[in-house]
Protein backbone atom coordinates (compact mmCIF):
# COMPACT_ATOMS: atom_id res chain seq x y z
CA UNK A 1 0.00 0.00 0.00
CA UNK A 2 1.34 3.40 -0.85
CA UNK A 3 2.71 5.58 2.00
CA UNK A 4 0.30 8.27 2.71
CA UNK A 5 1.55 12.07 3.73
CA UNK A 6 0.20 14.85 5.04
CA UNK A 7 2.06 17.88 4.90
CA UNK A 8 0.78 21.13 7.35
CA UNK A 9 1.88 24.64 5.26
CA UNK A 10 2.24 25.09 2.04
CA UNK A 11 5.21 27.43 1.82
CA UNK A 12 8.66 27.08 0.55
CA UNK A 13 9.43 23.88 3.23
CA UNK A 14 6.30 22.23 2.55
CA UNK A 15 6.90 22.20 -0.93
CA UNK A 16 10.71 21.02 -1.13
CA UNK A 17 9.66 17.95 1.88
CA UNK A 18 7.01 17.11 -0.95
CA UNK A 19 8.78 17.19 -3.74
CA UNK A 20 11.89 15.01 -1.82
CA UNK A 21 9.51 12.41 -1.05
CA UNK A 22 8.58 11.95 -4.56
CA UNK A 23 12.17 11.01 -5.21
CA UNK A 24 12.90 8.77 -2.21
CA UNK A 25 9.66 7.11 -1.91
CA UNK A 26 7.48 5.09 -4.37
CA UNK A 27 4.55 6.66 -5.85
CA UNK A 28 3.36 7.97 -2.09
CA UNK A 29 0.06 9.67 -1.85
CA UNK A 30 0.84 13.10 -0.39
CA UNK A 31 -1.86 15.65 0.19
CA UNK A 32 -0.59 19.67 1.04
CA UNK A 33 -2.73 21.09 3.86
CA UNK A 34 -3.43 24.73 4.03
CA UNK A 35 -4.74 27.38 6.46
CA UNK A 36 -5.12 29.53 3.29
CA UNK A 37 -6.90 29.58 0.50
CA UNK A 38 -4.17 30.48 -1.26
CA UNK A 39 -0.21 28.48 -1.50
CA UNK A 40 3.33 29.73 -0.95
CA UNK A 41 3.46 30.49 2.36
CA UNK A 42 6.20 34.02 2.70
CA UNK A 43 6.66 33.49 -1.40
CA UNK A 44 3.12 35.38 -1.12
CA UNK A 45 2.99 37.07 1.84
CA UNK A 46 6.57 38.09 2.99
CA UNK A 47 8.65 38.35 0.28
CA UNK A 48 9.21 42.25 -0.50
CA UNK A 49 6.52 43.43 -3.11
CA UNK A 50 8.86 44.75 -5.37
CA UNK A 51 11.01 41.11 -5.71
CA UNK A 52 9.11 40.00 -8.78
CA UNK A 53 11.53 38.18 -9.84
CA UNK A 54 12.74 36.59 -6.21
CA UNK A 55 8.38 35.21 -5.93
CA UNK A 56 9.11 33.35 -9.41
CA UNK A 57 10.03 30.54 -7.71
CA UNK A 58 6.67 29.93 -6.94
CA UNK A 59 6.82 28.05 -10.54
CA UNK A 60 8.93 25.52 -9.76
CA UNK A 61 5.92 24.77 -6.56
CA UNK A 62 3.80 24.85 -8.91
CA UNK A 63 4.99 21.92 -10.64
CA UNK A 64 5.27 19.93 -7.98
CA UNK A 65 1.96 20.45 -6.77
CA UNK A 66 0.89 19.36 -10.48
CA UNK A 67 2.66 16.06 -9.91
CA UNK A 68 1.04 12.95 -9.27
CA UNK A 69 0.01 11.69 -6.03
CA UNK A 70 0.07 14.97 -5.09
CA UNK A 71 -2.72 16.89 -3.61
CA UNK A 72 -3.42 20.51 -2.46
CA UNK A 73 -5.98 21.01 0.26
CA UNK A 74 -6.58 24.91 1.20
CA UNK A 75 -8.66 26.69 3.23
CA UNK A 76 -8.64 24.21 5.65
CA UNK A 77 -7.38 24.67 8.74
CA UNK A 78 -6.04 22.12 11.62
CA UNK A 79 -7.11 22.98 14.77
CA UNK A 80 -10.32 24.03 13.67
CA UNK A 81 -11.44 21.56 10.50
CA UNK A 82 -9.81 18.66 11.42
CA UNK A 83 -7.07 17.91 14.48
CA UNK A 84 -3.52 16.81 14.41
CA UNK A 85 -4.33 13.72 16.24
CA UNK A 86 -6.38 12.88 13.51
CA UNK A 87 -4.39 13.07 10.62
CA UNK A 88 -1.86 11.29 12.74
CA UNK A 89 -4.43 8.75 12.73
CA UNK A 90 -4.98 8.83 8.59
CA UNK A 91 -1.67 9.21 7.25
CA UNK A 92 1.29 7.21 7.76
CA UNK A 93 3.70 9.81 8.02
CA UNK A 94 2.33 13.64 9.03
CA UNK A 95 4.89 16.30 8.44
CA UNK A 96 4.40 20.01 10.08
CA UNK A 97 6.37 22.91 7.54
CA UNK A 98 3.67 25.67 9.52
CA UNK A 99 6.73 27.98 9.75
CA UNK A 100 7.61 30.89 12.20
CA UNK A 101 4.82 33.38 11.69
CA UNK A 102 4.79 35.48 14.85
CA UNK A 103 7.40 38.31 15.64
CA UNK A 104 9.90 38.17 18.42
CA UNK A 105 8.65 41.05 20.88
CA UNK A 106 10.28 44.08 21.48
CA UNK A 107 10.29 44.18 25.20
CA UNK A 108 11.56 47.67 26.42
CA UNK A 109 9.31 50.53 27.72
CA UNK A 110 6.81 51.56 26.03
CA UNK A 111 6.44 48.89 23.02
CA UNK A 112 3.19 49.00 23.65
CA UNK A 113 2.57 52.37 22.23
CA UNK A 114 0.26 53.17 19.15
CA UNK A 115 2.56 53.31 15.83
CA UNK A 116 4.66 49.79 17.06
CA UNK A 117 4.44 47.13 14.92
CA UNK A 118 6.39 44.15 14.44
CA UNK A 119 7.43 42.90 10.95
CA UNK A 120 5.63 40.28 10.21
CA UNK A 121 2.61 42.09 10.92
CA UNK A 122 3.51 45.14 8.94
CA UNK A 123 4.73 42.75 6.20
CA UNK A 124 1.59 41.17 6.04
CA UNK A 125 -0.51 44.22 5.76
CA UNK A 126 1.59 45.69 2.87
CA UNK A 127 1.66 42.12 1.37
CA UNK A 128 -2.01 41.91 1.36
CA UNK A 129 -2.19 38.52 4.18
CA UNK A 130 -5.62 38.14 4.83
CA UNK A 131 -4.72 38.18 8.76
CA UNK A 132 -3.06 41.87 8.62
CA UNK A 133 -5.20 43.67 6.30
CA UNK A 134 -7.08 45.01 9.42
CA UNK A 135 -3.48 46.52 10.66
CA UNK A 136 -3.84 50.00 9.16
CA UNK A 137 -0.57 51.64 10.24
CA UNK A 138 -1.02 55.58 10.33
CA UNK A 139 1.47 56.40 7.23
CA UNK A 140 0.79 59.93 7.78
CA UNK A 141 4.42 60.36 8.77
CA UNK A 142 7.68 62.40 8.05
CA UNK A 143 10.11 59.76 10.25
CA UNK A 144 10.34 55.85 10.74
CA UNK A 145 12.43 54.14 12.52
CA UNK A 146 12.97 49.87 11.85
CA UNK A 147 14.79 47.86 14.35
CA UNK A 148 16.81 45.54 12.93
CA UNK A 149 19.64 45.23 10.34
CA UNK A 150 18.91 42.26 8.26
CA UNK A 151 16.78 42.10 5.28
CA UNK A 152 13.40 42.10 6.40
CA UNK A 153 14.45 45.26 7.96
CA UNK A 154 15.91 46.52 4.31
CA UNK A 155 12.60 45.27 3.01
CA UNK A 156 10.58 47.36 4.98
CA UNK A 157 12.93 50.37 5.07
CA UNK A 158 12.88 50.38 0.70
CA UNK A 159 9.41 49.52 0.32
CA UNK A 160 8.35 52.75 2.54
CA UNK A 161 10.70 55.02 0.30
CA UNK A 162 10.50 53.85 -3.22
CA UNK A 163 8.78 56.24 -5.73
CA UNK A 164 5.13 56.23 -6.74
CA UNK A 165 6.47 55.07 -9.82
CA UNK A 166 8.64 52.01 -8.54
CA UNK A 167 5.91 50.80 -6.29
CA UNK A 168 3.39 50.81 -9.24
CA UNK A 169 5.43 48.13 -10.48
CA UNK A 170 4.72 45.93 -7.34
CA UNK A 171 1.87 43.49 -5.83
CA UNK A 172 1.27 45.89 -3.34
CA UNK A 173 -2.07 45.54 -2.72
CA UNK A 174 -3.76 49.37 -3.50
CA UNK A 175 -4.40 49.88 0.11
CA UNK A 176 -1.05 49.39 1.18
CA UNK A 177 -0.24 51.51 -2.37
CA UNK A 178 -2.26 54.44 -1.93
CA UNK A 179 -1.17 54.98 1.54
CA UNK A 180 2.21 54.65 1.32
CA UNK A 181 1.93 57.08 -2.02
CA UNK A 182 -0.11 59.82 -0.31
CA UNK A 183 2.65 59.59 2.73
CA UNK A 184 4.85 62.38 3.62
CA UNK A 185 7.87 60.24 4.71
CA UNK A 186 11.15 62.25 4.34
CA UNK A 187 13.72 59.63 6.83
CA UNK A 188 14.20 55.53 7.34
CA UNK A 189 16.50 54.67 10.24
CA UNK A 190 17.31 51.19 9.91
CA UNK A 191 19.60 50.21 13.50
CA UNK A 192 21.38 47.26 14.53
CA UNK A 193 22.71 46.64 17.74
CA UNK A 194 26.02 45.91 16.83
CA UNK A 195 28.29 47.41 13.92
CA UNK A 196 28.46 47.17 9.98
CA UNK A 197 30.58 43.87 10.13
CA UNK A 198 28.03 42.02 12.01
CA UNK A 199 24.72 42.82 10.34
CA UNK A 200 23.16 40.39 8.18
CA UNK A 201 22.28 42.39 5.14
CA UNK A 202 22.82 39.94 1.94
CA UNK A 203 24.64 42.23 -0.39
CA UNK A 204 22.61 42.23 -3.15
CA UNK A 205 19.56 43.36 -1.38
CA UNK A 206 22.37 46.17 0.15
CA UNK A 207 23.19 47.80 -3.16
CA UNK A 208 19.65 47.82 -4.23
CA UNK A 209 19.77 50.77 -1.93
CA UNK A 210 21.73 52.65 -4.46
CA UNK A 211 19.07 52.26 -7.40
CA UNK A 212 16.66 54.21 -5.65
CA UNK A 213 15.29 57.03 -7.74
CA UNK A 214 14.27 59.24 -4.54
CA UNK A 215 15.85 58.63 -1.63
CA UNK A 216 19.88 58.44 -0.72
CA UNK A 217 21.83 55.90 1.30
CA UNK A 218 23.06 57.42 4.55
CA UNK A 219 26.00 56.15 6.77
CA UNK A 220 28.44 58.04 9.05
CA UNK A 221 32.03 57.03 8.03
CA UNK A 222 32.83 56.91 11.35
CA UNK A 223 31.22 53.88 12.24
CA UNK A 224 32.98 52.23 9.19
CA UNK A 225 36.42 50.20 9.60
CA UNK A 226 39.18 50.26 7.12
CA UNK A 227 39.16 46.47 6.67
CA UNK A 228 37.64 43.28 7.56
CA UNK A 229 39.65 41.61 10.14
CA UNK A 230 41.65 38.73 8.97
CA UNK A 231 40.68 35.92 11.78
CA UNK A 232 36.68 36.03 10.56
CA UNK A 233 35.25 32.82 8.76
CA UNK A 234 35.53 32.89 5.07
CA UNK A 235 32.34 32.88 4.04
CA UNK A 236 31.35 35.55 6.95
CA UNK A 237 34.61 37.56 5.70
CA UNK A 238 33.59 37.77 2.05
CA UNK A 239 30.04 39.20 3.04
CA UNK A 240 31.37 41.48 5.17
CA UNK A 241 33.87 42.75 2.29
CA UNK A 242 31.12 43.26 0.13
CA UNK A 243 28.69 45.43 2.68
CA UNK A 244 31.41 47.41 3.67
CA UNK A 245 32.55 48.55 0.21
CA UNK A 246 28.90 49.24 -0.05
CA UNK A 247 28.27 51.02 2.86
CA UNK A 248 31.41 53.05 1.92
CA UNK A 249 29.66 54.15 -1.11
CA UNK A 250 26.40 55.13 0.78
CA UNK A 251 28.86 57.23 2.48
CA UNK A 252 29.94 59.03 -0.19
CA UNK A 253 26.63 59.88 -1.42
CA UNK A 254 25.30 63.42 -0.72
CA UNK A 255 22.37 62.73 1.35
CA UNK A 256 20.72 66.20 0.71
CA UNK A 257 20.66 65.13 -3.20
CA UNK A 258 17.43 63.04 -2.79
CA UNK A 259 14.02 64.27 -1.32
CA UNK A 260 14.24 61.00 1.17
CA UNK A 261 17.08 59.72 3.08
CA UNK A 262 17.60 55.93 4.53
CA UNK A 263 20.03 56.10 7.37
CA UNK A 264 22.28 53.11 8.40
CA UNK A 265 22.54 53.72 12.23
CA UNK A 266 24.82 51.33 13.69
CA UNK A 267 25.85 50.39 17.69
CA UNK A 268 22.36 51.45 18.14
CA UNK A 269 20.47 49.86 20.83
CA UNK A 270 16.94 50.71 21.56
CA UNK A 271 15.85 51.00 25.40
CA UNK A 272 12.50 53.25 25.38
CA UNK A 273 9.84 54.10 22.90
CA UNK A 274 9.05 57.71 23.71
CA UNK A 275 5.81 59.38 23.65
CA UNK A 276 2.62 59.59 25.15
CA UNK A 277 -0.08 56.93 24.02
CA UNK A 278 1.60 57.29 20.57
CA UNK A 279 4.78 56.90 19.20
CA UNK A 280 6.44 60.59 19.51
CA UNK A 281 10.54 59.45 19.25
CA UNK A 282 12.66 56.77 20.19
CA UNK A 283 15.44 56.34 22.91
CA UNK A 284 19.18 54.79 21.79
CA UNK A 285 22.10 53.60 23.59
CA UNK A 286 25.12 53.72 22.06
CA UNK A 287 27.30 50.52 22.40
CA UNK A 288 30.49 48.62 21.33
CA UNK A 289 31.19 45.09 20.06
CA UNK A 290 32.95 43.04 22.58
CA UNK A 291 33.09 39.29 21.53
CA UNK A 292 30.50 39.54 19.13
CA UNK A 293 28.29 40.99 21.29
CA UNK A 294 26.62 44.80 21.84
CA UNK A 295 27.28 45.86 24.84
CA UNK A 296 25.53 49.56 26.16
CA UNK A 297 28.15 52.11 26.95
CA UNK A 298 25.73 54.30 29.12
CA UNK A 299 25.81 56.93 26.40
CA UNK A 300 22.26 57.76 25.25
CA UNK A 301 20.66 59.98 22.26
CA UNK A 302 16.88 60.13 21.04
CA UNK A 303 15.73 59.95 17.05
CA UNK A 304 12.04 61.50 17.37
CA UNK A 305 9.63 59.63 14.67
CA UNK A 306 6.21 58.41 14.49
CA UNK A 307 6.34 54.91 13.38
CA UNK A 308 8.72 52.12 14.95
CA UNK A 309 8.77 48.52 13.41
CA UNK A 310 10.48 46.18 15.03
CA UNK A 311 12.61 43.26 12.59
CA UNK A 312 13.91 41.31 15.26
CA UNK A 313 13.15 37.77 14.19
CA UNK A 314 10.44 35.22 13.89
CA UNK A 315 9.00 32.78 16.17
CA UNK A 316 7.13 29.52 15.87
CA UNK A 317 4.22 28.94 17.78
CA UNK A 318 3.27 26.39 20.19
CA UNK A 319 1.15 23.54 18.84
CA UNK A 320 -1.41 22.03 21.35
CA UNK A 321 -0.14 18.37 22.62
CA UNK A 322 3.56 19.09 21.44
CA UNK A 323 6.80 20.10 23.75
CA UNK A 324 8.08 23.23 22.61
CA UNK A 325 11.24 24.96 23.03
CA UNK A 326 10.86 28.17 24.51
CA UNK A 327 14.13 29.61 23.78
CA UNK A 328 14.42 28.62 20.53
CA UNK A 329 10.78 28.78 19.20
CA UNK A 330 10.77 25.34 17.53
CA UNK A 331 9.32 22.02 18.25
CA UNK A 332 12.20 20.20 19.14
CA UNK A 333 12.88 17.07 17.14
CA UNK A 334 16.08 14.87 16.41
CA UNK A 335 16.90 15.77 12.72
CA UNK A 336 13.42 16.72 11.74
CA UNK A 337 11.92 13.79 13.40
CA UNK A 338 9.72 14.73 16.90
CA UNK A 339 8.20 11.41 17.00
CA UNK A 340 7.36 8.03 15.13
CA UNK A 341 5.27 9.47 12.11
CA UNK A 342 5.82 13.27 13.04
CA UNK A 343 8.15 14.95 11.33
CA UNK A 344 9.25 18.66 11.01
CA UNK A 345 10.83 20.95 8.21
CA UNK A 346 11.72 24.23 7.74
CA UNK A 347 11.62 27.25 10.26
CA UNK A 348 10.03 25.44 13.02
CA UNK A 349 12.24 22.47 12.69
CA UNK A 350 15.33 24.58 12.95
CA UNK A 351 14.35 28.22 13.75
CA UNK A 352 13.84 31.39 11.83
CA UNK A 353 17.14 32.08 9.36
CA UNK A 354 18.00 31.58 5.76
CA UNK A 355 16.61 32.15 2.30
CA UNK A 356 14.06 30.24 0.93
CA UNK A 357 16.50 27.64 -0.61
CA UNK A 358 17.26 26.47 3.29
CA UNK A 359 14.48 24.50 3.19
CA UNK A 360 15.24 22.22 0.78
CA UNK A 361 18.12 20.09 2.71
CA UNK A 362 15.08 19.64 5.90
CA UNK A 363 12.70 18.15 2.80
CA UNK A 364 15.42 15.75 1.65
CA UNK A 365 16.24 15.20 5.52
CA UNK A 366 12.65 13.95 6.51
CA UNK A 367 12.33 12.17 2.98
CA UNK A 368 14.83 9.62 3.99
CA UNK A 369 13.29 9.52 7.35
CA UNK A 370 9.94 8.25 5.89
CA UNK A 371 11.55 6.39 3.32
CA UNK A 372 13.58 4.80 6.64
CA UNK A 373 10.73 4.10 9.10
CA UNK A 374 8.02 3.05 6.37
CA UNK A 375 10.00 0.15 4.37
CA UNK A 376 6.92 -2.02 3.43
CA UNK A 377 4.83 0.60 2.56
CA UNK A 378 1.83 2.44 4.36
CA UNK A 379 -1.10 1.03 6.07
CA UNK A 380 -3.30 4.09 6.54
CA UNK A 381 -6.36 5.69 4.83
CA UNK A 382 -5.02 9.04 4.17
CA UNK A 383 -6.42 11.32 1.29
CA UNK A 384 -10.30 9.44 0.91
CA UNK A 385 -10.48 9.73 4.56
CA UNK A 386 -9.33 13.17 5.38
CA UNK A 387 -11.83 13.77 2.21
CA UNK A 388 -14.48 12.42 3.45
CA UNK A 389 -14.34 14.15 6.93
CA UNK A 390 -13.60 17.53 5.82
CA UNK A 391 -16.80 16.69 3.58
CA UNK A 392 -18.75 15.71 6.58
CA UNK A 393 -18.15 18.90 8.14
CA UNK A 394 -18.81 21.13 5.27
CA UNK A 395 -15.57 22.82 5.02
CA UNK A 396 -14.82 23.93 1.73
CA UNK A 397 -11.63 22.80 0.10
CA UNK A 398 -9.75 24.67 -2.35
CA UNK A 399 -8.21 22.54 -4.39
CA UNK A 400 -5.26 23.81 -6.51
CA UNK A 401 -7.11 24.09 -9.90
CA UNK A 402 -9.17 26.53 -7.75
CA UNK A 403 -6.37 28.48 -6.65
CA UNK A 404 -5.35 28.56 -10.29
CA UNK A 405 -8.69 30.14 -11.06
CA UNK A 406 -7.50 32.43 -8.45
CA UNK A 407 -4.50 33.35 -9.18
CA UNK A 408 -5.35 33.91 -13.03
CA UNK A 409 -8.40 36.40 -11.88
CA UNK A 410 -5.34 38.29 -9.90
CA UNK A 411 -3.47 38.89 -12.94
CA UNK A 412 -5.85 39.75 -15.24
CA UNK A 413 -7.51 42.85 -13.01
CA UNK A 414 -4.06 44.26 -12.14
CA UNK A 415 -3.08 47.58 -13.95
CA UNK A 416 -0.24 47.78 -15.75
CA UNK A 417 2.74 47.77 -14.52
CA UNK A 418 0.86 45.92 -11.89
CA UNK A 419 1.88 41.95 -12.08
CA UNK A 420 -1.08 41.13 -9.79
CA UNK A 421 -4.16 42.60 -7.81
CA UNK A 422 -4.13 40.44 -4.65
CA UNK A 423 -7.94 39.05 -3.36
CA UNK A 424 -6.79 39.79 0.50
CA UNK A 425 -9.93 38.34 2.47
CA UNK A 426 -11.15 35.06 2.18
CA UNK A 427 -14.09 35.29 1.58
CA UNK A 428 -13.72 37.20 -1.09
CA UNK A 429 -11.93 34.43 -2.73
CA UNK A 430 -14.70 31.88 -1.97
CA UNK A 431 -17.15 34.40 -3.40
CA UNK A 432 -15.49 34.30 -6.39
CA UNK A 433 -14.85 30.52 -6.75
CA UNK A 434 -18.38 30.14 -5.98
CA UNK A 435 -19.54 32.84 -8.89
CA UNK A 436 -17.46 30.10 -11.00
CA UNK A 437 -19.37 27.19 -10.58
Amino acid sequence: MAISVAIIGSGPAGFYAADAITKSVDDPVIDIIERLPTPYGLIRGGVAPDHQTTKKVAKKFEKTALQAGIRYFGNVEVGRDVTLDELHEIYDAVILAVGAPADRVLSIPGADKAGVHGSAAFVGWYNGHPDFVELEPDLNIETAVVIGNGNVALDIGRVLVRSKAGRAKTDLPPYARDAMDASPIKDVYLLGRRGPLEAKFTNVELREMLDLSECAPVVDAADLPDSVPDDMEDRAKRLAEKNLETLKAFAERDPNAMPKRAHFGFYAKPVEILGDDRVAGIRIERTRVEDGQAVGTGETYDIPCQLVVAAIGYRAEPIPGLPYDERQGIIPNDKGKIADGLYAVGWIKRGPSGVISSSRPDGVEVAEHIAADFPSGGSKPGRDRLAALLDERDVRVVHFEDWKALDEEEEARAEQPQPRHKFTAIDDMIEHLEGRE
